[in-house]
């Protein structure tokens, strides 16, 4: 089902050139149901019968209490005209970064998880001594206060991770893209028009146009649904996509 399907241009402002970049929807939109009628039929987002049979790539867990996620498809050709289709989840799929035939995302996995997995153990760690502690004792303000800090770094040191590419043959980072002041909410270039944008441009491809829908158990706040095609988020797209799309327009 297709809602809101005047929204789903991809656009953002470019801080570069000072130009609005826009990319449509056109075609991605009408792959995109073959994408959903796929994920539907075989209940996997595996693309090979291999992967298929992993348990792990299954979409059952898109309709239980972790809920649906959103998903992305660009249409792109190679510099000949040869016909190019990239496809990308929001985030990490069933705690993975990086699944076949899927694009990758913005930062090195192996880089991020050795910075991301021994803080992230020390977080959960001060989360079991704050639920054992008193809830209005001096320790446990001393312990939110930590884990509070140690998140912030944490953060501040995952964006740092973070390499945007754009058609320019440009790369930039997270705080040239946004300015080293702004507040960079917690998954900030982990949605899929990013995500397919910056592999494209990556792969010197040619970028046609894009599509998201969201798959799976409707979302805590009701504003996403099963099968329904919705824009790059406003908070954590936006602000990235003039970058990401400058110099793709000349390209087509």
């Amino acid at each position: 089902m297709i809602r809101n399907k005047e929204l789903t241009v991809c656009s953002g402002f470019c801080r570069l050139c000072k130009t609005d970049h826009i990319l449509p929807s056109t075609s991605a939109l009408k792959q995109a149901h073959h994408v959903i009628a796929a994920l539907a039929t075989y209940q996997s987002i595996g693309f090979s019968e291999e992967d298929r049979n992993d348990p792990n790539l299954s979409t059952d867990f898109l309709f239980g209490e972790q809920r649906g996620k959103m998903f992305g498809l660009l249409e792109c050709q190679t510099r000949d005209g040869k016909p190019v289709w990239l496809f990308a989840f929001s985030g990490q799929y069933n705690g993975r970064w990086q699944i076949p035939a899927w694009v990758e995302p913005l930062f090195n996995v192996q880089t991020f998880q050795q910075i991301n997995d021994p803080v992230e153990a020390q977080i959960k760690e001060l989360g079991r001594q704050i639920s054992a502690a008193e809830s209005r004792s001096q320790s446990t303000k001393q312990l939110r206060d930590q884990r509070t800090l140690l998140s912030q770094q944490l953060m501040q040191k995952l964006h740092a991770l973070y390499e945007l590419n754009n058609f320019r043959g440009i790369s930039a980072s997270l705080s040239e893209v946004l300015g080293s002041e702004a507040n960079k909410p917690t998954g900030i270039g982990d949605c899929c028009a990013p995500k397919l944008l910056n592999h494209a441009a990556r792969n010197d491809l040619i970028p046609l146009s894009l599509a998201e829908f969201y798959f799976g158990r409707e979302n805590r706040s009701l504003s996403r649904h099963h099968a329904h095609f919705y824009p790059p988020c406003t908070d954590k797209c936006k602000p990235l996509l003039g970058f990401l799309l400058c110099g793709a327009a000349s390209d087509r």
